[in-house]
Formats: C-alpha cells, sequence, structure tokens
C-alpha cells in the first residue's frame, strides 16, 4: 500500500502547502507592515493608516445643533420617558435616595450635597453646581466627565434626551 512513490507525493504535499503558506506569510508581513527608517531592532510599524474621527473638538457632531439651542425647546414630556432609564437608581421625592441619590431639585443644586447620600468625591473634583451645561456633560458619559464616580450608567448618546431629561428634572424643583 504504501510504496516509496507514494509516500514522496503526500510529503511533497504536505512540504508545497508550507511553502505556500510561508509565501503567504511574507506577502501579507511586507503589505502591512514596513520597516522604520532609521530605527533599529526591527521596529515594525503599520503600513496603512486609516483615519478615523478624531477626539477633539464639541461634543456634538459638526453641523448639529448646540446643547443650549435644544435645551431652549426641551420637551419635558418626552424627558419624562427618557426618565425611566433613570428610575431603576434615582427617586424624584427629596431625601429619598435609592442606589443613587435623589434628583428633587438637582438642577442648580450644588454637587454632592444630597442628604444621607455618600458620594465617591469624584464630582466634587469636575463641578460645583448642577448647572444644565454641567448635567448635560455628565449625562452624556458620566465615567469620561467624573472618572472615579460610582454611577455605572454609559450615558445618554442623543443631545435631545439629555436636554429632555433635564428640562424634565427641572420641573421638580423648589
Amino acid at each position: 500500500m504504501f510504496d516509496t512513490m507514494t509516500f514522496t507525493k503526500v510529503l511533497g504535499g504536505f512540504a508545497g502547502a508550507f511553502l505556500v503558506f510561508l509565501l503567504g506569510k511574507f506577502v501579507a508581513e511586507k503589505l502591512y507592515h514596513a520597516e522604520v527608517a532609521g530605527h533599529h531592532d526591527g521596529e515594525v510599524v503599520q503600513g496603512y493608516l486609516i483615519e478615523t474621527a478624531s477626539d477633539e473638538g464639541g461634543q456634538e457632531e459638526e453641523g448639529g445643533p448646540t446643547f443650549e439651542e435644544v435645551f431652549a425647546s426641551a420637551d419635558p414630556g418626552k424627558g419624562e420617558r427618557v426618565f425611566n432609564k433613570c428610575k431603576a437608581c434615582h427617586k424624584l421625592e427629596a431625601g429619598e435616595n435609592s442606589t443613587g441619590p435623589y434628583l428633587y431639585n438637582v438642577v442648580g443644586r450644588e454637587v454632592d450635597t444630597a442628604t444621607g447620600y455618600q458620594y465617591s468625591g469624584a464630582l466634587e473634583e469636575v463641578a460645583d453646581v448642577w448647572s444644565p451645561e454641567n448635567l448635560n456633560a455628565f449625562l452624556e458619559n458620566p465615567q469620561g466627565y467624573a472618572p472615579g464616580t460610582s454611577m455605572g450608567f454609559a450615558g445618554l448618546n442623543k443631545v435631545e434626551d439629555r436636554a429632555d431629561v433635564i428640562a424634565y428634572l427641572a420641573t421638580f424643583s423648589d
């Protein structure tokens, strides 16, 4: 069954497949990586740079409305629906803390002053008062705005949702 010709064909097939694999790896390395001229140790950098949106600039997309423009026409009724995401951790009654502090009279209130709630201290480092602008920045990305905050919410991406929920919270003020 196994004669020398069959053994040679099988061994040649494996060797050929291995050579094709090595050739493919060599071509891929040449396409996607380039050695940096003037550097030793064979430092390798990516050959093709894919441009992405920069992190610099405003929070809203270019050409989009600013928070102040959206907040001026915010709808507290829509904000009540958006607030349903917040109800799991926050209450609107004064003094009733839950997982998070109560949000009664939060717009315009000093940061970290909800009675009976233990804050992490991260908010005091970034803001003094919960102005609509500070609330907007915090609700967009809580961890990015105040690193170390105990709020585990991912944030509200749409500026309209943030403006509506802040307008809704403003209706619960003295």
